[in-house]
C-alpha cells in the first residue's frame, strides 16, 4: 500500500469536529485549496455495521437484529461544494435513504446544505449510530426529537481563535423523507447553538424546533451540555415539547450519562464503564387519531437506567463491542411498547 493509498484511508475513517464533537469528514467538508488534484474528486466511502442480540428478562423472548447497515458517499466537486449521499440497508430489516444533500462554502465559516438531512437539533439525536455510546438510543434521541427532513440549512462556525462555536438554522418540509412531493404552506424550522470553552473540554448545546406534522403546530426546545477529557466524557441534556392550543399535555424528556475510559494495554484498545438515566412523559407524535380527532398517546412515561461496559478493538467508534442491561419503570397505567422492556443487550459495531 503506497503512501497516497494510505492517506486515503486514514482519511476516510477519521473523526474531525468544532471542539471535539466529534463530527464526521464524511459530512461534507472545504477544501481548503484553490484548485483540486485528481485524487480530490474521489469519493470518500463510509459504512456501518451495527448487529446486536437482546434478551428480555420480563418476557423471556430474545432476538438477533442487523440495526443498521449504513453506507455513505461523500466528495467534492470544487473546493468549496461538496455532497454526501447515505443509505441504510438494514435499519432493523427496512431500506432507508437517509442523507441526499449538497453542501456550499461560500464564505470562511460559511456553509449552505440543500437535500434531505438529520434536522439541527439536540445532542444526542444528531449523533450518527456509530458514534452513539449505548446500543440503544436515548428517548431524547429516539422518540421525542428524532427529525430528519428535506431543506435547506445555513451553518456559520469559527473554530480558530477565541472561543469556538456553531450556528445552524434552516427550514423544512416538515412531511418527512418519503412524502417530498407535497406543497406546504408553513414550513418547519430549527435553529442550533453550539459553544465551545478555549481548552474545547466543555460544551453548551441550545435549539429550537417548530413542527406541524398535521393540524397541529409543536414546539421543541432543548438545552445540553457535556465535559469530557481523554478518559471521561458526562453530558446531560433536556429537552421540553409543548402542543399548541393545549391539543396535549406539555412532554418533558431528560437524558444523563456518563463514560470513563481505561486504556488497556494488550489485545484490546480499551475498556469504556457506561451509566444512563433517561426519563419521558407520555408523549405523542402530533399526528391525530382518525376516529377521535385528537393527539393519543404514542410512547407512555417511563424512567430508564442502562449500566454495561464497551471493550473497543479498534480505537473507540470503530470497532465495538457493547454490553448493556436496561431497567425500565412505568406508572401503573403505563402500556410498555414491545421492545421496551427490561433487557440485556450485546451489540457488535464496526465503522469503515
Amino acid at each position: 500500500m503506497n503512501r497516497v493509498t494510505t492517506s486515503v484511508v486514514v482519511l476516510s475513517i477519521a473523526l474531525t469536529a468544532y471542539g471535539q464533537a466529534k463530527e464526521e469528514v464524511g459530512d461534507g467538508k472545504k477544501l481548503e485549496k484553490h484548485s483540486m488534484e485528481i485524487k480530490d474528486y474521489l469519493p470518500e466511502i463510509h459504512g456501518t455495521i451495527r448487529a446486536k442480540y437482546e434478551y428480555q428478562t420480563q418476557t423471556n423472548e430474545n432476538r438477533f437484529e442487523v440495526r443498521n447497515a449504513r453506507f455513505s458517499l461523500s466528495g467534492n466537486v470544487h473546493p468549496i461544494v461538496a455532497y454526501k449521499a447515505e443509505i441504510d440497508l438494514s435499519d432493523e430489516g427496512s431500506i432507508k435513504m437517509l442523507d441526499a444533500y449538497a453542501r456550499v462554502f461560500p464564505l470562511k465559516g460559511l456553509d449552505v446544505t440543500l437535500g434531505q438531512m438529520r434536522v439541527p437539533f439536540t445532542i444526542d439525536a444528531h449523533r450518527s449510530p456509530h458514534l452513539q455510546y449505548f446500543p440503544n438510543r436515548s428517548f431524547i434521541a429516539k422518540q421525542v426529537g428524532n427529525v430528519r427532513d428535506v431543506g435547506l440549512t445555513l451553518g456559520y462556525g469559527l473554530n480558530d481563535k477565541g472561543i469556538p462555536f456553531k450556528l445552524e438554522g434552516g427550514l423544512f418540509n416538515g412531511s418527512g423523507l418519503t412524502n417530498q412531493k407535497v406543497w406546504h404552506k408553513t414550513l418547519n424550522y430549527s435553529l442550533k447553538a453550539q459553544l465551545w470553552t478555549p481548552d474545547k473540554n466543555w460544551n453548551l448545546t441550545l435549539s429550537t424546533q417548530m413542527m406541524k406534522p398535521e393540524e397541529v403546530r409543536v414546539n421543541m426546545y432543548d438545552a445540553g451540555a457535556y465535559y469530557q477529557n481523554n478518559r471521561l466524557h458526562i453530558e446531560a441534556e433536556y429537552l421540553y415539547k409543548m402542543y399548541n392550543h393545549g391539543a396535549f399535555k406539555d412532554v418533558h424528556a431528560v437524558n444523563s450519562f456518563v463514560n470513563y475510559d481505561l486504556p488497556l494495554r494488550r489485545v484490546f484498545h480499551k475498556i469504556s464503564f457506561l451509566a444512563r438515566y433517561d426519563m419521558m412523559t407520555d408523549h405523542s407524535d402530533g399526528k391525530m387519531d382518525k376516529e377521535t380527532g385528537t393527539l393519543v398517546i404514542n410512547d407512555y412515561a417511563r424512567h430508564r437506567v442502562t449500566g454495561g461496559i464497551t471493550i473497543s478493538l479498534a480505537k473507540a467508534f470503530v470497532a465495538d463491542l457493547r454490553i448493556n442491561f436496561e431497567k425500565y419503570f412505568y406508572k401503573k397505567s403505563g402500556i410498555p411498547k414491545e421492545s421496551e422492556r427490561d433487557k440485556i443487550v450485546v451489540e457488535f459495531m464496526t465503522r469503515f
